[in-house]
């Protein structure tokens, strides 16, 4: 079947554009006043603590603070959430921002807003409030798109995910459907050569250790998100209502994402739940309009009109799309199929309101009952949580969205449409979930791997569970997790940190063997023979540990890398993962290959392939920018730890960008705590880099140090401490 959709010409104007109403005395007194309610207290790291009379108070301050810190991430956040991002960035990002408004509509957005309950439009009124303040008193601040922020805008962007659900839809598929002519094929465009690079694992580490396994005979949990670096802030948010949260904060959302409270603490990781679905659709044309079959039904697609406005050289403009649905979702793609072509549908969890609700609430639950009652939403899609309290509770909660599907499709593919059987049954309810509770080992850990090893024997079991509760396979950082928790007793605060930073790369393990063996193995009159003498003897005397000194670390990640790269293709073509092939697949030759390349590598890059990894691995902070640059000549620290993809738990994702030999981290460790709860919490914490986005500020850099060698500094969590700690204390307009 052709294509029967254009996209057509751009016409001038910008019909997203904010137009900012004049702004009414009695508003601006409103904010003045709330401001009064709001104390921020900045310690001597520039953290904000933020303390309001009521939990809207907070929330007013918190944005405030946030604004002050790094005003173009809040927006750039919310540009990307509401699908505006090519109004500031221009034509590159129009699929982007389509892809958004695929499921984010404006009019839904604020009609769920007036539904929403009145606790919590009080929140989305003061996070609007705050960032409005924040621009009245800051007129040098010049917004790139968003003039005025609207409280319905905070339901668009509700879950702190650095890779929300819908982000899991190809852009370039996106792309080769709706952009092209009718006539043109719905070619997907060839990968791009930084496309095709390894992509650092994303993801984080959560460990919770019971108060059975602990020093003190209190609970303690390590929080680790692995994220793109300074895409979250640290912050504390307190209000006589009963909320006091710390941790780490999306750039513009009103909650601590991953954190604690005086009594409970929460670390998300990414999921393998299966939890979006494609549907491939039979369409045709009925009467002059497109049908799609549902069981005996041909059904009337739905049909609509959606305007992407972008930036130009000279102004703006837009281009219009014609857009299709079906019950499921959006039509995002086509397909060959043994029918023939299908349109493609994506079906995943849209509820904003329950979602920002979830969210929201979690920071005030104080034990595991309250906790778990905010599952009961069923928003938290894409992520599973390790949790631990001051009851002395430790839990895995496994992703709480979960589609009931019939076990008899084949739900990694897209299934039949037309089948009214393919559709979901409802969700799956919390305890259905492969959870942890309270395991008799006494701790829990999470990598971003499957559940089944969460608490080493004392996990669930997959066949206990439908394949579609979680798609993800052990990985080098759950073996590694389980192997320094299992065997460790009378935990602390300071031997769950040296533990989460164990400079072990267990992968290796398990990849040079079959190297050694493919060198024993070649002949005297190989010319490899001579040439990898000296590279491998330094790998057979290597510990396999990660150091700034080593050379050897140097040398086996220069290998991981290429060997990586080089048999991609042929795992894909295997069906099997990557690491399996390079494991117990990959030939001699591809093995020697690699090293040899490895050893070309660094000998052109630094004249020496006896290079000392910290020569390499680099920390470097220059601008504000979103998207870091790097320099080999501007000052940059070296980090010792490597990247999670050879099952380092200190995760550095790092790699050589144009221009630059040196390799640069952008991903990986980001925040850090470490937290002990009792009758009083303690905490440490540490966050790349600084809190501020302002390169001239004292806080840009100032948590770099400590950041690459892992001493965490001590938070200040309650009023107290903050004497002697306290940089400024103002209210927000002052």
């Amino acid at each position: 079947m052709k294509k029967l959709l254009l996209a057509l010409p751009l016409v001038a104007g910008c019909s997203g554009c904010n137009n900012p109403k004049p702004l009414a005395n009695e508003e601006l007194t409103s904010w003045q006043q709330q401001a009064q309610n709001v104390t921020i207290v900045r310690d001597d790291w520039g953290i904000a603590h933020v303390y309001g009379k009521s939990d809207a108070d907070a929330v007013f301050g918190m944005m405030y603070a946030q604004a002050e810190d790094d005003f173009n991430r809040v927006e750039t956040n919310y540009l990307n959430a509401m699908g505006r991002l090519a109004e500031a960035e221009g034509e590159a990002e129009i699929y982007r921002d389509l892809r958004m408004k695929l499921f984010i509509d404006p009019e839904d957005m604020k009609a769920q807003y007036r539904a929403s309950p009145e606790w919590l439009r009080a929140l989305m009124d003061a996070y609007a409030a705050g960032l409005n303040f924040y621009l009245r008193q800051h007129p040098q601040v010049k917004p790139r798109v968003i003039q005025r922020f609207e409280p319905w805008m905070a339901l668009t962007f509700s879950e702190g995910s650095i890779g929300g659900d819908v982000e899991r839809i190809s852009l370039p598929q996106l792309e080769a459907f709706y952009g092209k002519p009718a006539t043109a094929p719905a070619a997907v465009p060839e990968k791009t050569i930084e496309e095709q690079r390894p992509q650092e694992p994303k993801g984080s580490n959560g460990f919770a250790i019971s108060p059975s396994n602990s020093a003190s005979k209190h609970a303690l949990l390590w929080i680790n998100p692995h994220t793109t670096f300074f895409f979250r802030a640290e912050l504390q948010m307190v209000s006589e209502q009963g909320l006091n949260a710390y941790g780490a904060v999306t750039w513009g959302q009103f909650f601590v994402y991953q954190g604690f409270n005086e009594r409970a603490g929460w670390m998300h990781t990414s999921s393998g739940v299966d939890c979006i679905d494609e549907y491939a659709e039979t369409v045709a044309q009925k009467d002059g309009k497109l049908h799609y079959r549902y069981g005996a039904e041909d059904r009337p697609l739905t049909v609509r009109t959606i305007t992407v406005p972008y930036k130009t050289p000279t102004g703006t403009a837009q281009k219009e799309f014609t857009i299709y649905r079906t019950h499921h979702g959006p039509i995002v793609r086509e397909m060959e199929s043994e029918q023939g072509k299908k349109w493609v549908s994506v079906r995943l969890m849209q509820e904003p309101m329950k979602a920002l609700m979830q969210s929201y609430s979690r920071t005030k639950a104080r034990n595991l009952q309250t906790f778990k009652e905010t599952l009961e939403l069923h928003t938290n899609s894409s992520n599973n949580t390790v949790f631990a309290d001051a009851d002395g509770n430790i839990a895995y909660f496994h992703a709480n969205f979960i589609p009931k599907r019939d076990p008899a499709f084949d739900w990694r593919k897209p299934v039949d449409g037309s089948n009214p059987a393919t559709e979901w049954q409802g969700v799956h309810g919390v305890d259905e979930a492969p959870n942890v509770l309270n395991p008799p080992n006494g701790w829990i850990q999470n990598t971003n791997n499957w559940p089944y090893s969460a608490a080493g024997t004392n996990s669930p079991k997959a066949s206990d569970y439908p394949s579609y509760v979680d798609r993800n396979v052990e990985n080098p950082r759950g073996l590694h997790a389980v192997a320094v928790l299992r065997d460790k007793k009378d935990f602390t605060l300071d031997s769950l940190t040296a533990v989460a930073f164990d400079s072990q790369l267990p992968e290796f393990d398990r990849l040079l063997p079959d190297l050694f063996k493919a060198y024993d193995a070649l002949p005297a009159s190989d010319p490899r023979k001579t040439k990898l003498a000296e590279p491998i003897a330094a790998l057979h005397t290597w510990d396999r540990r990660w150091s700034l000194t080593s050379i050897a670390t140097s040398l086996a990640l220069f290998w991981g890398e290429d060997f990586w790269q080089r048999v991609t293709s042929d795992a894909q073509k295997a069906e099997v993962t990557i690491y399996e092939y390079m494991e117990t697949k990959a030939s001699a030759q591809q093995r020697l290959d690699s090293l040899g390349a490895a050893v070309d590598k660094l000998k052109a890059d630094f004249g020496t392939w006896q290079t000392p990894w910290g020569d390499i691995n680099r920390l470097q902070r220059r601008t504000a920018d979103i998207v870091q640059s790097f320099d080999d000549n501007a000052p940059s620290m070296p980090i010792g730890f490597a990247s999670g993809r050879w099952g380092s738990l200190a995760s550095f994702g790092a790699r050589a960008y144009p221009g630059t030999k040196k390799w640069y981290g952008a991903s990986g460790n980001s925040f850090v705590a470490v937290v002990e709860f009792g009758d009083q919490v303690r905490a440490r914490a540490i966050s790349v880099g600084g809190q501020k986005g302002d390169p001239s500020s004292p806080h840009f850099n100032d948590q770099s140090a400590r950041y690459a060698t892992g001493a965490l500094r001590d938070v200040y969590f309650y009023r107290p401490q903050l004497q002697g700690h306290t940089e400024r204390e103002y209210h927000p307009g002052e």
